[in-house]
């Protein structure tokens, strides 16, 4: 999805929100751990001992490639959302974040609903009900329509 659908879009739905937040969950995960260094932008050819290390083979996890820019603009609004989860629902809010990440490199949730539901003392379901709740609450304020 590009940034022009959150202007261009007149009604978000269910869908579309909680894609948004995975998708800015990934990028989150995906920007570096570090401040940018002057090494991050040289390049140099490493000493390669064995033919596998030649084709890029190693022992070293692999890091997600950095967000581009437009990413972050999108990573930025759509985490701006969870705080039109009002303050006194703050497990909405923390479901809704912590459902929101997702990783880069594999694309599968960082916390499953059994996870949630075991960190917050609740069952799977009941997480997933609260999640669905929050992500209603984000869509009806960003359609203008007052809560229910």
């Amino acid at each position: 999805m590009s940034a022009a659908l959150s202007v261009c879009q007149e009604k978000f739905d269910a869908e579309i929100v909680s894609f948004r937040l995975e998708e800015a969950g990934a990028t989150l995960l995906a920007l570096p751990a570090s401040r940018a260094r002057t090494g991050l932008r040289t390049s140099a050819w490493p000493a390669v001992n064995a033919s596998a290390e030649a084709y890029g083979w190693s022992g070293s996890r692999l890091k997600p490639a950095v967000p581009p820019a437009a990413a972050i603009t999108r990573m930025d609004e759509a985490l701006g959302w969870i705080r039109l989860i009002p303050q006194e629902n703050y497990v909405l809010r923390r479901i809704v974040g912590a459902r929101a990440l997702v990783s880069p490199l594999t694309g599968r949730h960082l916390f499953s609903w059994r996870k949630l539901g075991t960190l917050i003392g609740a069952d799977g379901r009941a997480v997933q009900r609260w999640h669905a709740k929050g992500i209603a609450m984000i869509v009806a304020l960003l359609n203008g329509e007052t809560e229910k």
